[in-house]
């Protein structure tokens, strides 16, 4: 009887502690996402001359995708610090912040 609450104890030990684990990235990525949205960065409809005299050169222009069809036009990605600007064509479509951890899920950098 000792070892079977023994067991139920250290079952509930555990399920608490991955409740407040889950509770603690979900916080986590609620403050990124307000984070996110007030971050100083380009937004939707700027040209790539725009923003980069908005905010300086990047710190790398990735290799473009798409460009294959006229229904896949060409994404450019841009990388500053802390976000990835990425434009169809040479426009603006949107800027991510960068992922925090390897663990945080977000744009990848290459």
């Amino acid at each position: 009887m000792k070892h079977r609450f023994l067991a139920i104890a250290g079952t509930a030990a555990v399920a608490a502690l991955a409740v407040s684990s889950l509770a603690s990235a979900e916080t986590l990525l609620m403050k990124r996402v307000r984070e996110e949205r007030g971050m100083h960065a380009p937004h939707r409809g700027m040209s790539m001359a725009q923003v980069e005299r908005q905010f300086g050169a990047p710190n790398a222009k990735l290799n473009p995708a798409g460009g294959d069809t006229p229904k896949h036009p060409v994404i450019n990605r841009w990388e500053y610090p802390g976000y990835t600007v990425y434009f169809e064509r040479n426009i603006v479509i949107d800027s991510v912040a960068t992922h925090a951890s390897p663990t945080e899920l977000g744009p990848k950098h290459e």
